[in-house]
């Protein structure tokens, strides 16, 4: 039983509760979502012996049974775990951060290191620098990429700088002469898919993450003719969450967080719907 000291808010939230049939299909209503959770251990079963009370951990999103997503999760003051999603916060990361690592942080390392194999040098886009696109962009650049972003709220510029991007746009299309090695859509919105096909370089890639529609419309003579490989991303592994909390505890990754109360859930994914929230946006809950 973990006592939950932070909750991210997730664009995948809006999407269940917004969008018809996006659970899957097994999931049967009523159901208490937030799948991005840090707290401390206030109770252990028995035969536990690697946690104790008091532990402070990160619950990871890995496997089939994902708590907030097909049993109930986060957005309540305790949740009920297995011991095999359970990670370790490292003493200098803090829980808005590590909550935020568990599904923010995590897709993006996968998404850019194992999903879009990026290596040192290669030149790298970024669709969307919300509250995922900004921790893939910064991974990116730690990883020894030139890394742009096509982000359309302008108000979030000032923050490709600070996350060492070399160049923003409003889209993607824009960056059609740099040739880039690999295209990462975190936004989804059917538009950006095709867009990134038709950006990236001949033989390159494109990694989609955002769902922020469920169809989309591309050109399969692009994709063919460029030789370009489309890879679909949906979260990650343990070592993804873990190589995440390292970067966070060196200094080297601190995405920007935004923090809201618990009674406040309700309206901080409105204005996630809404495009209102810069970052990511974490709920923090008073200690038990």
């Amino acid at each position: 039983m973990v006592d939950i000291r932070a909750a991210g808010l997730c664009h995948s939230d809006v999407g269940i509760l917004t969008i018809e049939n996006f659970l899957p299909p097994f999931v049967r209503p009523p159901l208490t979502i937030g799948h991005e959770i840090a707290g401390v251990i206030a109770a252990v079963g028995q035969g536990v012996s690697e946690w104790r009370v008091g532990d402070r951990v990160g619950v990871c999103q890995v496997g089939d049974d994902v708590t907030g997503i097909t049993r109930d999760g986060g957005y309540a003051p305790k949740v009920r775990v297995g011991v095999e999603v359970l990670l370790g916060i490292p003493d200098s990361v803090s829980f808005e951060q590590a909550a935020a690592g568990n599904d923010a942080g995590m897709t993006a390392q996968h998404a850019m290191v194992v999903d879009g194999e990026i290596a040192a040098g290669q030149r790298v886009g970024v669709i969307g620098l919300g509250g995922v696109g900004q921790i893939g962009a910064r991974i990116a650049v730690l990883n020894g990429c030139t890394v742009y972003a096509a982000e359309i709220k302008r108000s979030v510029w000032p923050l490709a700088a600070d996350l060492g991007v070399t160049r923003v746009v409003d889209d993607i299309s824009e960056l059609a002469g740099v040739d880039l090695d690999l295209v990462v859509d975190f936004a989804g919105f059917g538009t950006t898919t095709a867009a990134a096909i038709e950006t990236v370089r001949h033989g390159g890639r494109v990694v989609q993450v955002g769902l922020g529609r469920l169809n989309a419309t591309i050109s399969i003579q692009s994709l063919v003719m460029k030789e370009i490989t489309l890879k679909g991303c949906l979260g990650g592994t343990m070592a993804d969450t873990a190589a995440v909390y390292d970067l966070m505890a060196s200094g080297a990754l601190e995405p920007l967080i935004t923090t809201t109360g618990f009674d406040d859930i309700r309206d901080g994914l409105e204005r996630l719907e809404r495009g209102e929230v810069v970052g990511r946006l974490v709920a923090t809950y008073p200690a038990a």
